[in-house]
């Protein structure tokens, strides 16, 4: 049986969603280097690394691109 539950965030990731989600502007949209730029404000990440935690909020379904900006899905804390 597939569960409709999303596979649990590590920590940074977590914060980094959080972060995200804190940074939104009215629009709800954020381009990458919006976020890039944030999170290495805030977490202290390079783009390398921003990247990465970006990739894995898009393949967990956190995160979606519409028109090459970012989106974060009906996020709640978790």
């Amino acid at each position: 049986m597939i569960s409709n539950r999303r596979s649990p965030l590590t920590p940074l990731a977590q914060e980094s969603l959080e972060t995200l989600a804190n940074a939104l502007p009215s629009d709800g949209e954020l381009t990458y280097e919006q976020a890039y730029a944030t999170l290495k404000d805030r977490e202290e990440l390079e783009q390398p690394a921003a990247e990465d935690i970006i990739e894995r909020l898009y393949m967990r379904g956190h995160i979606y691109e519409v028109e090459g900006k970012l989106r974060l899905t009906d996020h709640r804390p978790e």
